[in-house]
């Protein structure tokens, strides 16, 4: 019975990989199962095995063992069925020039490898001073060279998080010839949008300021932003107008402010009425001209900053639909963008840059910045 009961219990916890997490804690459940898959796959696998031996309930163990491995193994085979054509739909809007890349979009065995990297002591700054704190930048070097500067903002639904959040990504392109500046800014409810964006504006003015300390090289910024950092970098790239930014990269964000402020995610997942009313004041019918303005959608032209959306359909969080609505007003207007669309993933499907999410984000964002700063 114990079998059954634990099969049955796997069984359930591989749905994840198919549909999107009902509460706060299987969507916890959720990145690890699909990104960490190997563990996953080996445990319904050792139980598989195990029901050849057993002598109750043999056929019934076999059938949920048998769909729990290969829904557990589902994020695997996805990610190769996302890798194959990467390179080439890539190359055809972003071609790449740096032949020090990744050479693979995925590979299976670099789950257990890694991908690599150089980890660089990030240098803190001090960019902003406030009367009750001071805004700081975690300044990833890429050595004594001139290069361009990735400016990473965290998430945290603009209330929590900082700069110390998945510094991998960090690490990585400063070990690949990128400055990194990954900023802190201020957090509602104390403080409301546009604040977080008005504090993007001055980190990107102070790293301009001293790029010659800092060897920077001004023409070539890029913003790169995860979940409400998302939407602070979008925002940010496409109401500056700044020709210093050459492309903003969108983990997860919530892109369709307007549209996400009517359709919401299940409250054992986000209370997103609680988070709208600390970041902008109110719902949707009581201040909707913050929503409009907190919109990346709303500043989409013809103009606009090249862009790199990254989501997963199976997005509890901040919809797929955010990225979808962007990717279509995007191609509506003729701006050059890529979106990649992973249709196993769940929000924060970055966590792990040697699993399947981040390593086809971590290929694609570095040949996005190749391409962008080398125009």
């Amino acid at each position: 019975m114990w079998k059954l009961i634990i099969a049955f219990i796997l069984f359930l916890f591989s749905l994840l990989t198919v549909v999107k997490a009902p509460t706060n804690l299987l969507w916890k459940a959720a990145v690890a199962i699909t990104e960490f898959p190997y563990i996953f796959i080996f445990a319904s696998l050792l139980f598989l095995i195990l029901s050849f031996k057993s002598s109750n309930y043999k056929v019934i163990l076999l059938i949920i063992n048998g769909i729990t491995l290969t829904l557990y193994c589902l994020p695997v085979i996805r990610a190769y069925q996302r890798s194959i054509n990467l390179q080439e739909e890539l190359a055809l809007i972003f071609p790449s020039s740096e032949k020090n890349h990744l050479e693979q979009p995925y590979s299976f065995l670099k789950m257990f490898s890694g991908i690599h990297f150089k980890k660089t002591l990030p240098t803190i700054i001090k960019y902003k001073a406030l009367s009750e704190k001071d805004l700081n930048l975690d300044f990833y070097s890429a050595g004594n060279i001139k290069a361009p500067c990735v400016i990473v903002i965290h998430g945290g639904s603009w209330s929590q998080g900082d700069n110390k959040q998945l510094p991998d990504l960090n690490h990585y392109l400063a070990s690949k010839g990128y400055h990194v500046a990954a900023i802190n800014y201020r957090l509602s409810p104390k403080y409301k949008s546009p604040a977080q964006v008005e504090d993007t504006r001055d980190a990107l003015n102070y790293l301009i300021k001293y790029a010659y300390e800092l060897n920077i090289d001004t023409a070539n910024f890029v913003l790169l932003g995860r979940s409400a950092g998302g939407q602070i970098a979008l925002v940010s790239a496409y109401t500056f107008n700044d020709p210093h930014i050459k492309g903003v990269v969108s983990f997860y964000a919530p892109a369709d402010m307007v549209w996400g402020g009517r359709v919401k995610v299940g409250k054992l997942v986000l209370n997103t009425e609680k988070v709208f009313n600390e970041f902008l004041g109110g719902t949707i019918d009581q201040v909707p001209e913050k929503f409009k303005e907190s919109s990346a959608l709303e500043y989409v032209n013809k103009n606009s900053t090249p862009t790199l959306i990254i989501h997963g359909e199976n997005d509890a969080m901040v919809s797929f639909e955010h990225g979808i609505h962007l990717d279509k007003k995007l191609s509506d207007n003729a701006v050059k963008h890529y979106f990649l669309n992973l249709p196993w993933a769940t929000h924060g499907c970055d966590y792990n840059i040697n699993e399947p999410s981040g390593q086809l984000s971590t290929y694609t964002i570095e040949r996005f910045i190749n391409s962008v700063t080398s125009e």
